[in-house]
Order: structure tokens, then C-alpha cells, then sequence
């Protein structure tokens, strides 16, 4: 099995945050790879990691990275395939602002899709989405899993309505 999706992460302290993005690859049964990366410790490693990642049959990179957070846009410079930022809030972050408008604020000609801070779980259903338009497997899988979503909100306003309140009218 070859993965289609590649995490990647600044230092392995990230991996708190980017293993919600490795839980959602398993539910959709999308393989993936795991790897710390560097652009400021490893910079040659991170260069031949985007320049090789399609040959090797990588299709979306989710690339985390806390303060200065620049390995998401060093690896959309090197690479043809989709990358998708996640701004961590590290701790030596000013609360992840400083990683979000980083990854956000690439130059023309360089995109990085971006969610929000910490936000890895939306980062491999963006990659599952990205994934879907090729292939039907995946596509029924996430249509699978935004159905489940409506069935939350659906269970949810039926337990509202066991909730009493004087003034409450549904």
C-alpha cells in the first residue's frame, strides 16, 4: 500500500494537533504517511521530500507548523500537488495568529489552502475531498461522513426538544 496523502510537521511536539488529520485518513481508509520535517533544521530533506512526493504518488500534502510556519509554503514552491496548511499553535506561537497569517499569506503563483488554527481534522477532509474528485471510493466515503454530520444536528434538535423552559415555544 502507497500512501496518496503525506503529513508532514515541523518537530514531532506537533503531532498532537496533526494526528486528527491521520484519524480522519484511517476513517476513509486513505493511506497516508507521517514524517517531521524542517524548512529551517532540514532544509535539503524538505526540498527533496516536495520536489519527489508526485513520483512517489503523493497527491495532497498536510503540512503543520507552529510560529514562523513556514514549511507549508516551502513545500507549495517545491511541489505541483495540492498543499494544505495548519497553522499550530505552538509554544512559541503568539497564540497561532503568527502561524495562520504565515501559511495564509502566500504570494501570487504559491497557494497554500489554509484552516484554521489547529485545525488538522478539517485538514484530511479537505485532502479526502481533494482525493474524491478522482475517485469514487473516497467520494462515497465523504458523502458518507457529511450525511453522519447531518445526523448530529438532526439527533441533536430532537434531544432539544426534551429541554424545558418557561418562555421556551418549541
Amino acid at each position: 500500500m502507497n500512501p496518496r496523502v503525506s503529513i508532514i510537521m515541523g518537530s514531532t511536539s506537533d503531532l498532537p494537533i496533526m494526528e486528527k488529520a491521520a484519524k480522519i485518513l484511517d476513517e476513509f481508509e486513505i493511506p497516508f504517511e507521517i514524517n517531521a520535517l524542517s524548512a529551517h533544521r532540514t532544509p535539503q530533506q524538505a526540498m527533496d521530500f516536495a520536489r519527489g512526493a508526485y513520483d512517489r504518488g503523493i497527491r495532497v500534502v498536510i503540512a503543520g507548523a507552529g510560529g514562523a510556519a513556514h514549511l507549508p509554503g516551502v513545500i507549495a514552491a517545491l511541489t505541483p500537488i495540492p498543499v494544505i496548511g495548519v497553522p499550530i499553535k505552538a509554544s512559541i506561537s503568539l497564540d497561532g495568529w503568527d502561524s495562520l497569517l504565515s501559511i495564509v499569506q502566500m504570494p501570487p503563483g504559491i497557494p497554500v489552502a489554509t484552516v484554521g488554527i489547529d485545525g488538522a481534522m478539517n485538514a484530511g477532509i479537505l485532502a479526502a475531498q481533494i482525493l474524491a474528485t478522482g475517485d469514487e471510493g473516497v467520494l462515497e466515503k465523504v458523502k458518507k461522513f457529511k450525511a453522519g454530520l447531518e445526523m448530529k444536528i438532526v439527533k441533536a434538535n430532537e434531544e432539544l426538544k426534551s429541554v424545558k423552559f418557561k418562555y421556551k415555544t418549541n
